[in-house]
Protein backbone atom coordinates (compact mmCIF):
# COMPACT_ATOMS: atom_id res chain seq x y z
CA UNK A 1 0.00 0.00 0.00
CA UNK A 2 1.35 3.40 -0.89
CA UNK A 3 0.44 6.45 0.82
CA UNK A 4 1.18 9.96 -1.07
CA UNK A 5 1.25 13.10 1.94
CA UNK A 6 1.23 16.77 0.59
CA UNK A 7 3.70 18.88 2.63
CA UNK A 8 3.93 22.79 1.32
CA UNK A 9 4.18 24.86 -1.72
CA UNK A 10 7.53 25.66 -3.30
CA UNK A 11 6.83 29.80 -3.06
CA UNK A 12 4.18 30.01 -0.64
CA UNK A 13 0.62 31.28 -0.73
CA UNK A 14 1.58 34.08 -2.33
CA UNK A 15 3.64 32.97 -5.26
CA UNK A 16 1.05 29.92 -5.72
CA UNK A 17 -1.62 32.58 -6.77
CA UNK A 18 1.04 34.86 -8.13
CA UNK A 19 1.57 31.71 -10.42
CA UNK A 20 -2.47 31.71 -10.89
CA UNK A 21 -2.28 35.08 -12.20
CA UNK A 22 0.97 35.06 -14.81
CA UNK A 23 -1.61 31.62 -16.44
CA UNK A 24 -4.68 33.67 -16.09
CA UNK A 25 -2.22 36.79 -17.87
CA UNK A 26 -0.78 34.03 -20.31
CA UNK A 27 -4.06 32.81 -21.76
CA UNK A 28 -4.97 36.06 -22.37
CA UNK A 29 -2.24 37.53 -24.09
CA UNK A 30 -1.31 34.48 -26.22
CA UNK A 31 -3.68 35.23 -28.96
CA UNK A 32 -1.87 38.18 -29.87
CA UNK A 33 1.87 36.99 -28.49
CA UNK A 34 4.19 34.16 -28.14
CA UNK A 35 5.07 35.97 -24.59
CA UNK A 36 1.61 34.69 -23.37
CA UNK A 37 3.30 30.77 -23.37
CA UNK A 38 5.76 31.88 -21.81
CA UNK A 39 3.71 33.63 -18.62
CA UNK A 40 1.90 30.30 -18.96
CA UNK A 41 5.08 28.07 -18.26
CA UNK A 42 6.59 30.68 -15.62
CA UNK A 43 2.98 30.66 -13.66
CA UNK A 44 2.36 26.48 -13.96
CA UNK A 45 6.09 26.50 -12.72
CA UNK A 46 5.61 28.55 -9.68
CA UNK A 47 1.70 28.36 -8.76
CA UNK A 48 2.07 24.20 -9.04
CA UNK A 49 6.00 23.49 -7.83
CA UNK A 50 5.12 21.43 -4.31
CA UNK A 51 6.85 18.85 -1.92
CA UNK A 52 5.36 15.38 -0.83
CA UNK A 53 6.57 12.57 0.76
CA UNK A 54 5.33 8.86 -0.79
CA UNK A 55 5.01 5.58 2.14
CA UNK A 56 5.30 2.38 0.20
CA UNK A 57 4.59 -0.07 3.64
CA UNK A 58 5.12 -3.18 1.76
CA UNK A 59 8.55 -2.83 0.88
CA UNK A 60 9.35 -0.03 3.95
CA UNK A 61 11.00 2.80 2.29
CA UNK A 62 10.08 6.49 2.11
CA UNK A 63 10.76 8.83 -0.47
CA UNK A 64 10.94 12.70 -0.36
CA UNK A 65 10.04 14.49 -3.55
CA UNK A 66 10.04 18.09 -5.29
CA UNK A 67 6.80 17.97 -7.91
CA UNK A 68 7.68 20.60 -10.57
CA UNK A 69 4.92 21.78 -12.38
CA UNK A 70 2.80 19.77 -9.70
CA UNK A 71 3.67 16.59 -12.10
CA UNK A 72 7.23 15.75 -12.32
CA UNK A 73 8.30 13.86 -9.49
CA UNK A 74 12.11 13.83 -8.57
CA UNK A 75 13.18 12.24 -4.84
CA UNK A 76 15.47 9.56 -3.82
CA UNK A 77 13.52 6.54 -1.84
CA UNK A 78 15.18 5.46 1.13
CA UNK A 79 14.72 2.36 3.13
CA UNK A 80 13.33 1.88 6.22
CA UNK A 81 15.80 1.04 9.11
CA UNK A 82 14.35 -0.60 12.20
CA UNK A 83 16.81 2.04 14.51
CA UNK A 84 14.83 5.20 12.64
CA UNK A 85 12.06 6.49 14.55
CA UNK A 86 9.27 8.79 13.84
CA UNK A 87 7.98 12.46 16.45
CA UNK A 88 6.42 15.45 16.18
CA UNK A 89 7.54 18.80 15.93
CA UNK A 90 5.75 21.72 15.92
CA UNK A 91 6.17 24.39 12.85
CA UNK A 92 5.43 27.78 12.75
CA UNK A 93 6.06 29.18 9.43
CA UNK A 94 5.59 32.84 8.04
CA UNK A 95 5.41 33.51 4.45
CA UNK A 96 6.52 37.54 3.94
CA UNK A 97 6.18 39.17 0.84
CA UNK A 98 5.99 43.10 -0.47
CA UNK A 99 4.41 44.92 -2.37
CA UNK A 100 5.94 47.71 -4.82
CA UNK A 101 4.40 50.28 -1.70
CA UNK A 102 6.93 47.88 0.29
CA UNK A 103 4.36 46.89 2.58
CA UNK A 104 4.81 43.36 4.07
CA UNK A 105 2.48 41.22 3.85
CA UNK A 106 3.09 38.22 6.53
CA UNK A 107 1.01 34.86 5.88
CA UNK A 108 1.41 32.81 8.82
CA UNK A 109 0.99 29.07 8.82
CA UNK A 110 0.91 26.56 12.24
CA UNK A 111 0.78 23.20 11.92
CA UNK A 112 2.45 19.97 13.82
CA UNK A 113 5.02 18.15 11.34
CA UNK A 114 5.62 14.10 11.88
CA UNK A 115 9.02 13.76 10.87
CA UNK A 116 11.38 10.70 10.64
CA UNK A 117 14.79 10.71 12.39
CA UNK A 118 17.78 8.73 12.04
CA UNK A 119 19.41 6.22 14.24
CA UNK A 120 21.39 8.96 16.28
CA UNK A 121 18.28 11.34 16.54
CA UNK A 122 19.52 13.58 13.47
CA UNK A 123 15.84 15.22 11.52
CA UNK A 124 15.71 13.08 8.11
CA UNK A 125 12.85 15.08 6.58
CA UNK A 126 8.93 15.84 7.47
CA UNK A 127 6.98 13.39 6.26
CA UNK A 128 3.07 14.44 7.01
CA UNK A 129 1.54 17.70 8.61
CA UNK A 130 -1.27 17.77 10.77
CA UNK A 131 -3.55 20.90 12.01
CA UNK A 132 -3.65 19.86 15.43
CA UNK A 133 -0.91 17.93 18.20
CA UNK A 134 -3.99 15.13 18.98
CA UNK A 135 -4.10 14.29 14.85
CA UNK A 136 -0.16 14.25 14.89
CA UNK A 137 -0.11 11.85 18.01
CA UNK A 138 -2.20 9.43 16.35
CA UNK A 139 -1.05 9.80 13.36
CA UNK A 140 2.16 8.90 14.89
CA UNK A 141 1.15 5.84 16.78
CA UNK A 142 -0.31 4.52 13.26
CA UNK A 143 2.64 4.99 11.07
CA UNK A 144 4.97 3.33 14.60
CA UNK A 145 2.67 0.69 14.11
CA UNK A 146 2.60 -0.30 10.38
CA UNK A 147 6.16 0.44 9.72
CA UNK A 148 7.76 -1.39 12.87
CA UNK A 149 9.39 2.52 14.06
CA UNK A 150 9.94 3.45 17.66
CA UNK A 151 8.42 6.87 18.77
CA UNK A 152 10.36 9.49 20.36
Amino acid sequence: MIIKNKLDKAFGPVGTAAGIVLIVAGLITIFTSLLGLILIVLGAFVGFTSTNTVIDFELKRIKFSNNLFGIFSFGKWIPIDPLMKIGIQESEVTWRTYSRGNRALDVEDHDFRIVLFDAEDQEIFQIKKMKSQEAAEVEVNSLCSKLELKMI
